[in-house]
Order: C-alpha cells, then sequence, then structure tokens
C-alpha cells in the first residue's frame, strides 16, 4: 500500500527474499561497512553529515589502514561517479546495485549534481531498515519531498518511489524480478546509466554475475559500471581473507573471478562491455591528491605501512563502458 512519507508509523511488510536466511552473512557484510563508514567520517577522513541519521557510532574503533581503506573507496567511486555525470550533464540515471546504507543521493543534491534518477536496490530487510530511517528522520526525507511535485510519495516495506529517488528491495540474482521492479519506478533504457556495485559480485556465483553484468550491458545502449571488490585472492592473504569470512558463515562464492586486475577486466569484456580498466587500491591511493592525503595521514599513526599496502593490493575499483562515444566515456578514468 502506497503512504505518504509524513504519516507515521512507518509499518514494514514481511520479508519476500527466498534466500533470506543463507544471506545473512552477505547481510553481515553491509553492516560491517556501514559501521566501518561512520566511524571513518567521525574522526574527519571524510564529510557526510547524512551517515549518521543512517547508522549507530560505534565504541570499537577501528584500525587506521581500515580507515585509509575506506577513504581511498569512498574517494574512488566518487571521482568516477562525478565523471559521468559531468560527461553526461547530468542527464542520466544512477542504480546503484547493493546500496546498503549509502548517502550518495543525499550529498549529490547538496552539490547540485542529482542525476535525473537514482535507484538503490539491497535485500528487502537492508531496504526495510533505510525505508524506516528515512521517514524519521527529517534531514533524510525533506530532500526527498522537496524533489517530488506529488503529495503523495509511493512508499511500501519494500520500496520508495519519487521523482528523482527509488529504493527497492530486491535479490540481484532474480533479473526478472529486479527489471519490472526498476520499471515500475520509471527506470528509462534510453538514458545513459551508471550502474554500481561495491562488494555486491563477489558474493554471487560466477555464473550468478555474469548473467547481472549481461543484463547490464544489454539492457542500457549507453552505460558505465563501476565495481570495487576484492583481488589477487590466490595469495596467502587472499587466502584468510576468504577463511575469516567462512568462519563468519560469509561465502565468497565468486572468488575465482578476483584472480588479478587482467581477470576482473576480462569478465566484463566478455560479458559485453567494450570498455574495461581496473586497478588495485594501492595504486589508487599513491594517486590521490598530495594534499588530502597528509590530511588523512595526520588523523591517525599508522604503525605498519606494510599492513595498509598488503590490505589494498587485495581490493580493487574497476571500471567498464558501452556506448557514449559522443559522451566521451571511454576517456573517464580515475
Amino acid at each position: 500500500m502506497a503512504a505518504s512519507l509524513r504519516d507515521p508509523p512507518f509499518i514494514s511488510s514481511p520479508s519476500s527474499s527466498s534466500c533470506d536466511t543463507d544471506d545473512e552473512g552477505v547481510r553481515g557484510t553491509c553492516e560491517d561497512a556501514s559501521l566501518c563508514k561512520r566511524f571513518a567520517v567521525s574522526i574527519g577522513y571524510w564529510h557526510d553529515p547524512y551517515i549518521q541519521h543512517l547508522v549507530r557510532l560505534t565504541k570499537e574503533r577501528k584500525a587506521p589502514e581500515i580507515n585509509r581503506g575506506y577513504f581511498a573507496r569512498v574517494h574512488g567511486v566518487s571521482q568516477l561517479l562525478k565523471a559521468f555525470l559531468r560527461k553526461t550533464e547530468c542527464h542520466c540515471q544512477i542504480l546503484n546495485l547493493g546500496a546498503g546504507m549509502d548517502t550518495t543521493f543525499w550529498k549529490l543534491k547538496d552539490e547540485d549534481l542529482l542525476p535525473s534518477k537514482y535507484f538503490e536496490v539491497d535485500f528487502p530487510m537492508i531496504v526495510t531498515r533505510k525505508l524506516h530511517n528515512i521517514k524519521n528522520k527529517p534531514l533524510l526525507s525533506k530532500p526527498i519531498i522537496e524533489l517530488h511535485s506529488e503529495d503523495m510519495l509511493q512508499m511500501d516495506g519494500h520500496t520508495l518511489d519519487s521523482k528523482r529517488y527509488a529504493i527497492i528491495g530486491a535479490d540481484l540474482r532474480d533479473l526478472s524480478e529486479l527489471e519490472e521492479k526498476l520499471k515500475k519506478c520509471n527506470m528509462n533504457t534510453q538514458l545513459p546509466t551508471l550502474l554500481i556495485t561495491e562488494c555486491v559480485l563477489v558474493y554471487m556465483t560466477p555464473e550468478q554475475s555474469t548473467s547481472l553484468l549481461k543484463w547490464a550491458a544489454n539492457t542500457f545502449e549507453t552505460a558505465m559500471l563501476i565495481n570495487y571488490e576484492q583481488v589477487n585472492m590466490d595469495d596467502r592473504f587472499g587466502q584468510i581473507m576468504i577463511e575469516n569470512l567462512r568462519r563468519r558463515q560469509c561465502d565468497l562464492a565468486g572468488v575465482e573471478t578476483c584472480k588479478s586486475l587482467e581477470s576482473q577486466k576480462e569478465r566484463l569484456l566478455a560479458s559485453g562491455w567494450e570498455t574495461a580498466s581496473a586497478v588495485d587500491m594501492m595504486e589508487l591511493y599513491s594517486r590521490l591528491p598530495r594534499a588530502e592525503v597528509s590530511r588523512i595521514e595526520s588523523l591517525e599513526f599508522l604503525d605498519e605501512m606494510e599492513l595498509l599496502e598488503q590490505l589494498m593490493q587485495h581490493y580493487c575499483l574497476c571500471w567498464a563502458t558501452k556506448g557514449g562515444q559522443e559522451l566521451g566515456l571511454k576517456e573517464i578514468t580515475c
């Protein structure tokens, strides 16, 4: 049933995910990432006035190498995203797949960089929690209402649909359901489209992630993909990461595609994308503006630079494009 964003209480409906129990470990990684970002923001790594309304502040300090890693991740994804928005002059749409508690929509609005429409997709249980926070936190709800020309926003337990922003509860492994729900929220396949997947594909089997990548390449004439996830996972450090996650009932089902930067690029090209690039996060960190690096490195003392390097060499940022020659999408880099 549709509900006004202004009218409490928010009542969630039962989860519709058929794999809900099996995916508990994966959903837990959303919580972990959210807490890490919240902590990094709290000590000044980057500015985000919205995350505090979606994520509690943990009492547990996060290690400096973790905070620097998240800074590089947020910086790298943002740099590519804003380059896409500039190339398309914001006449585009963004699909953030596995968005969790991400706050990009609000930050883009503040910077007057909103696309024609911004979509988020995640497990219904995560979406329910995010919608509850949006409905009960004016700092989150007011920007959505201001952009919406009608009195009523379409909202139920697993979906919010407004003129410029939509949140959808869906399983990314069920592409027919995903496409149906996106189209109900007025996804436009003719618009240049940016898809973002951060630590999402690795939790799918290679067959499932390939299907999603092919669907994206085939659905939109002009598109770009940003993917952040593990890389170089065949060495001892990578195996320890896999074992640690497995102990928490979280299996990296797609880890075989994370062998190298080359394997990351190859699967994108094999899925129908025309260009593919990839860089490990240590390389990206070395490219950061020196003033910013000096600022964040002054926030905390890092005892072992070698540990930071090891960690950053096991994550990568990949991006791929299809079409958009007239827009210069192939020129985008970070």
